[in-house]
């Protein structure tokens, strides 16, 4: 090799060696660039079957292995003056944080400390703050920790107590990301023990059936790493997590009290089929009574890069959906009871600007068929925002396929413009023409001017005012007094006597067709005739 080469050959060698050397060190010094995007690995699911036999040690080995990766969750935040709807039903309102989570051992909830007096003898008083605990579980080695988003909401300190530590030693931790549909949170520890942080592992929720045993593991009333066993008692449990949405849920007798909430329900392998978030109570116990709720696993794994970026993005379509009814769907010119039927649509949503109506019932979304009315919201809101799909409807037993652009799902601004029901307190006499529908159990009366004005009812809409319903009725689940009927069966009603008429016509045991004003929108509903 001559001279010339040997030199060009050792000095693009020293180049390359150079850059590769600047490289290591600039990433140990933090110089070199990130990228914005987070990223997560999601964690390996086991779907092999549940199979073997129990043993005498089987959940003593699970406790024993899975509770290093279970972790004592506890936040301090403004104190919450609104008061909370209590979750968990039966008896009045009471305090959020004794329901979901337990107030920690020799804390105070409310904190109004004085700082120290000055000259003139008087304290400057802190915002009153309330401390709260709970449960959540390490899935990653760098710190990510699943929790309930109930937890962590508003909080602007949140503290974290490993296993087999002191209980004065926490450690610091921030949110990540978090989402109220499903109530799951990501946090991330800020500071870090000197050891290794060990994982959860991942099963697979889908798998579980009523019977099986499961294992949840938490802090109920801040006694730590409690361990209760009980079954699945049910799969796919519709729980509501936000007016008009639900979550399909687990639900299991095993012990789930506050304090629990998220933390682990673990199945017979020991890895995580779920995270336990509400029990159902009554006014005489704060407790458990036998029936919780866990969030699948799988779905929480499915949220977690969009967990990990901080945000999770979901689409709608602006209407609300109902159930098409066992009976009687043939009415709506429908060969099976599969659909959803739209009940309202939102003014200026996607929806309304595509032409979705009251009453039309989605048999087909994206060109995909829809089974029922939780199978077509789970559709959409995994539909990317944006996206231009074709839906299939049946109108007045003829079917159509109209184009929605979905959108962005607000959560906040969608609670926030819900429709407000509005109780009537009595129809005026202005005109009184009092009728009755045998099989309905509903008074109606002619919708008055003044009535109209009150409830809102769109300049020039005619109908009839359901003064009454029968408690008893097969109707008192859907219609309600102050509701104006404006159609029954596709036929317009003007008066008492048109809405009077068209029930009338519907024979026993078949579905009426009705659309409604109720509140500051229609509403559409299919009611069986006694």
């Amino acid at each position: 090799m001559s001279t010339r080469k040997t030199t060009f050959f050792y000095t693009v060698l020293i180049a390359i060696a150079s850059l590769a050397v600047g490289m290591v060190i600039a990433s140990r010094l933090d110089l070199a660039p990130t990228s914005s995007a987070q990223t997560i690995a999601v964690p390996p699911m086991n779907s092999a079957p549940l199979t073997g036999a129990l043993s005498a040690d089987t959940f003593r080995n699970i406790a024993k292995s899975q509770s290093p990766m279970v972790v004592n969750i506890t936040t301090e935040m403004p104190q919450r003056t609104q008061e909370m709807t209590d979750f968990f039903g039966g008896g009045a309102p009471d305090d959020f944080f004794h329901r979901f989570f337990g107030t920690p051992r020799g804390g105070q909830q409310d904190d109004q400390e004085a700082a120290p007096r000055g000259r003139g003898g008087r304290g400057t008083q802190r915002a009153p703050r309330s401390y709260a605990a709970g449960t959540g579980f390490i899935i990653s080695k760098d710190g990510l920790i699943l929790t309930n988003n109930h937890v962590v909401d508003g909080a602007t300190k949140i503290e974290v107590q490993l296993y087999a530590e002191e209980s004065d030693m926490k450690y610091s931790a921030k949110l990540v990301g978090h989402d109220a549909l499903t109530d799951s949170a990501l946090i991330q520890l800020v500071d870090k023990p000197d050891h290794p942080l060990p994982e959860a592992k991942f099963g697979d929720s889908s798998q579980m059936a009523p019977g099986d045993f499961v294992m949840a593991i938490g802090n109920p009333f801040n006694y730590a790493y409690t361990v209760t066993v009980g079954v699945i008692s049910a799969t796919k449990r519709a729980f509501a997590v936000t007016d008009g949405r639900t979550n399909e849920m687990l639900q299991t007798d095993a012990a789930i009290n506050p304090g629990n909430s998220g933390g682990p329900l673990l199945n017979v392998r020991g890895e995580v089929i779920g995270i336990n978030t509400a029990i159902l109570g009554n006014s005489r116990s704060e407790g458990n009574i036998g029936i919780g709720f866990a969030v699948p696993i799988n779905t929480v794994r499915d949220l977690l890069p969009q967990l990990r970026n901080g945000k999770v993005v979901r689409g709608r379509i602006g209407v609300s959906v109902a159930i098409v009814p066992r009976e009687g769907y043939q009415d709506f010119g429908l060969t099976s009871r599969n659909g959803a039927i739209v009940a309202t649509v939102s003014p200026n949503g996607p929806g309304a600007k595509a032409g979705l109506e009251p009453g039309d019932v989605i048999v087909q979304f994206n060109s995909r068929p829809v089974k029922d009315r939780d199978e077509l919201v789970a559709m959409v809101v995994n539909t990317k925002p944006g996206t231009t799909v074709p839906v299939k409807i049946i109108r007045n037993k003829q079917e159509k396929t109209i184009n929605v652009t979905v959108e962005e799902l607000d959560l906040d601004a969608e609670q926030a413009s819900g429709p407000q029901t509005r109780r009537n307190n009595g129809p005026e006499n202005d005109q009184p023409q009092e009728e009755s529908s045998g099989g309905f159990g509903v008074t109606l009366n002619n919708l008055t001017p003044q009535m109209a004005r009150r409830l809102q009812v769109p300049s020039g809409q005619t109908g009839a005012l359901i003064t009454d319903v029968d408690p008893n009725s097969g109707a008192a689940a859907q219609l309600r007094e102050g509701d104006v009927i404006l159609s029954v069966n596709g036929r317009p009603v003007t008066n008492a006597a048109d809405a009077k008429r068209e029930l009338d016509r519907v024979q026993s045991g078949r579905i009426a067709r009705i659309l409604l004003w109720r509140g500051d929108g229609e509403v559409f509903v299919a009611v069986k005739k006694d």
